[in-house]
């Protein structure tokens, strides 16, 4: 099978396979359609390993399948960037679909949750390959859509009330990024991201992409969505925070910014001390938190403010990134569920002295809740390291401070999370570990956890050879550092 072929299949085998599943429910086979998505999500995965040694050896396929004339191309580029958000959100959702094996095997509307959340997966991987500005929407939108039927998945009043405000918000923000499209094309007359390469790009439509990026990737203000998506099962938070939907914004950054068009010098600064901004303030908020789902959550949009840093300042860093925070965070809201199915809330002052009870859990927890906090040998800790070392030259070495602030504040809400949930005196009651194929996900999570950093020239290869092929617009080095 040839790279494009390869692309292909990994972009439809989800996509639209999922609509297998509906057509499975309604035969009432309700139990196969949890394991027609394992395959359907695994397969995917699977194919994504064959593009990873062309990637590392710098090879770059691009092709079109013509669509409406030559405006709007379903163009599709095979690219170190792309194989590597293949492989990293694949991996993440083939686990959290084996997880939901367990965690909703006497759900209601099985068939539904699992047709969405392949679709979901399916839309991650068209837009990671799209290079055509409209059909990168598409996909855009089409995880929208899924967010939002997700995150209302169990249909109270205000889980829905919910899930609404998640869909206006990356909707709104979607539309407003639309706009800022229709400018680039009125000055450029394309939507071909390779066409727009090192293109420079005017102050509205930029201020316009950014609301979409930053609205999806739930960066301060526009974060609020995030948090209160906690209601949803703790597969829909995984897939939202570690897997898919944050990472579609990033992904979009990267492939619009780095790989196109030239963000004006002006804005360099700025986008830095946003995104340390975002950091800080929600690594605050979540130091007041008690609700271990919202806790994690305020933790990610912490996180994606150092992965927008790791953009701006190395490149390398933000892609070892997005994967180090995907493999944890995965795992720590995988915990999270195994930890309200046993206690049967998400208060963490009810909690605690659950290690006994739950010990591979509570290991599992601890070990990604050190990778996040960037603890060494964990993977957040190089990805981490890279970041912040990115940014100690000249001016910058302000931001690279306040970073090891919000990283010092990292460590004290997630060891104080683990203290209050495992040690200590007990505050309820609890069950023994979660079903095995939960217990067994999050314990495979820990142990990427540590083999990344093992393994890490492996992914740091990777993430160079993408950093090679970027286009140069705000390194440190362009910057006069």
């Amino acid at each position: 099978m040839d790279l494009q072929t390869t692309a292909l299949a990994i972009i439809a085998i989800p996509l639209l396979g999922s609509l297998l599943i509906p057509i499975l429910g309604w035969l009432r086979r309700g139990k196969l359609t949890g394991y027609v998505a394992v395959a359907l999500i695994g397969t995917a995965h699977v194919l994504t390993w064959t593009l990873l040694g062309p990637a590392m050896a710098g090879t770059v396929v691009s092709f079109k399948i013509p669509f409406y004339g030559n405006m709007v191309n379903l163009s599709l580029t095979i690219d170190a960037l792309a194989a590597f958000m293949a492989f990293t959100s694949s991996l993440i959702a083939t686990l959290i679909a084996v997880y939901s094996l367990g965690y909703i095997e006497h759900g209601d509307h099985e068939p539904e949750y699992y047709f969405i959340v392949t679709l979901f997966l399916g839309a991650m991987m068209g837009l990671v390959f799209s290079t055509n500005i409209i059909f990168l929407y598409t996909f855009w939108e089409i995880s929208a859509l899924a967010c939002w039927r997700l995150i209302g998945y169990f249909r109270e009043p205000d889980y829905i009330w919910k899930a609404d405000k998640a869909f206006l918000v990356t909707f709104g923000g979607a539309v407003l990024m639309l706009l800022g499209f229709a400018l680039i094309y009125g000055q450029y007359g394309s939507f071909e991201i390779a066409e727009l390469k090192g293109k420079p790009i005017g102050a509205i439509a930029l201020v316009l992409i950014l609301a979409g990026i930053f609205s999806k990737s739930a960066t301060v203000p526009l974060h609020t969505w995030l948090p209160d998506a906690g209601v949803a099962p703790s597969t829909i938070t995984s897939l939202l925070h570690a897997a898919i939907l944050v990472k579609i914004g990033l992904y979009g950054f990267a492939r619009l910014f780095c790989n196109g068009l030239v963000i004006p010098h002006a804005w360099h600064k700025w986008l830095l001390v946003f995104a340390l901004a975002s950091a800080f303030i929600s690594a605050c908020a979540a130091l007041q938190e008690t609700n271990i789902k919202r806790l994690l959550a305020y933790s990610t949009v912490s996180q994606i403010g150092y992965t927008f840093l790791g953009t701006a300042t190395g490149y390398v860093g933000a892609l070892l990134y997005i994967m180090a925070h995907g493999i944890a965070k995965g795992g720590l809201f995988l915990c999270a569920g195994i930890i309200e199915h046993g206690t049967h809330t998400k208060d963490m002052t009810k909690m605690g002295a659950l290690f006994k009870k739950m010990p591979i859990t509570g290991t599992a927890y601890l070990i990604c809740a050190l990778s996040i906090a960037g603890i060494p040998p964990m993977a957040g800790f190089f990805a981490k390291w890279f970041v912040i070392s990115g940014m100690m030259y000249g001016w910058y070495r302000i931001i690279g401070t306040l970073a090891i602030l919000t990283a010092v504040l990292t460590l004290i809400y997630m060891l104080r999370s683990f203290h209050t949930i495992f040690l200590g005196q007990s505050r309820g009651e609890a069950h023994h570990e979660g079903a095995p194929v939960m217990v067994t996900v999050v314990a495979i999570l820990a142990v990427l956890a540590i083999l990344v950093s093992v393994f890490l020239p492996m992914p740091y290869a990777l993430a160079k050879v993408a950093a090679a092929q970027r286009t140069i617009f705000s390194t440190l080095a362009a910057l006069g550092r």
